[in-house]
């Protein structure tokens, strides 16, 4: 069956979306994106995205193209178009289709508009949670305001090819302190040798995941501490678990950092029974 795509009002084959060659987004990278992850038809975490969405909207002050209401007609249209249960919606909006300007184009351009959806196989994901999976490390060498999500990615592109060359899944940002930041498609976690379970506040130039935001309310209602305190690799490598969050990856397990093993190698049981706490709690709020 072939895909369909939301594109500036009209619903279209996947293979026949096209924006402008002019479109801001595709010449300055002047857009913002969201991903949505899909639980039996429905969005997941859907106030945190939307919120996260305004935010990086008027960070850029690109104007919002629709009503919260109207987009989330727009996102749950384009779900049902593709019969798509279990899978991510993508979302991305620019600036809009000017003459090439480095200065915004006039008032009253408006902002273009992408929705797209992908099938996941939670079988599958659930087999690679089971498993864990490898992280290595890179300089951190983005701008600074990686607290808004823009399309402007090509670093953690950079990052994510070096870590499947060595048959890592994400790579982990780390700065000039020695501490990491956050992932490429991920924020970072570690349960350290107390028990304590530590990832970067939001100050230190990361974005602001809706998941782990999630996550951290689900772990300290299941009694656990939770410390918005940075970690080095090498404390990563000693901790007794380490994790990444995303609405992509949602709560998986790290068993090696740079080819060297976190704990004991193998994935931990506070990242597996937070994983089935945040997908029974993003299940149940989805809309």
């Amino acid at each position: 069956m072939s895909r369909i795509a939301y594109v500036n009002g009209r619903f279209v084959p996947k293979s026949e979306a096209v924006v402008h060659i002019e479109d801001r987004g595709y010449q300055f990278a002047d857009a913002v994106y969201e991903v949505w992850a899909l639980f039996d038809g429905k969005l997941a975490d859907p106030e945190g995205h939307f919120a996260r969405l305004e935010r990086s909207l008027g960070e850029l002050a690109i104007d919002m193209p629709m009503s919260r209401a109207a987009l989330t007609a727009v996102l749950k249209e384009t779900v049902r178009r593709n019969r798509i249960r279990e899978g991510l919606v993508y979302l991305q909006v620019s600036r809009g289709v000017a003459k090439r300007d480095h200065a915004f184009p006039a008032p009253g351009t408006p902002p273009s508009v992408v929705v797209t959806v992908s099938r996941v196989d939670r079988v599958a994901t659930e087999a690679r949670a089971a498993k864990g999976v490898s992280v290595v490390t890179s300089p951190e060498n983005r701008w600074g305001r990686c607290d808004i999500k823009t399309v402007g990615l090509l670093p953690n592109a950079l990052a994510k090819q070096k870590a499947r060359e060595v048959g890592a899944v994400e790579a982990w940002f780390v700065d000039e302190l020695g501490l990491v930041t956050e992932g490429a498609s991920s924020n970072a976690w570690i349960v350290d040798r107390d028990g304590v379970l530590r990832t970067r506040d939001t100050q230190a130039n990361i974005l602001r995941g809706v998941t782990r935001l999630s996550l951290i309310d689900v772990a300290r209602e299941a009694g656990l501490k939770v410390e918005e305190r940075p970690f080095t690799p090498d404390e990563a490598r000693a901790a007794k678990e380490a994790f990444i969050t995303g609405a992509g990856t949602l709560v998986l397990p790290v068993i090696a950092v740079d080819g060297k093993p976190v704990g004991d190698g193998a994935p931990g049981p506070v990242a597996m029974k937070l994983r089935r706490l945040y997908i029974e709690r993003a299940k149940a709020t989805a809309v």
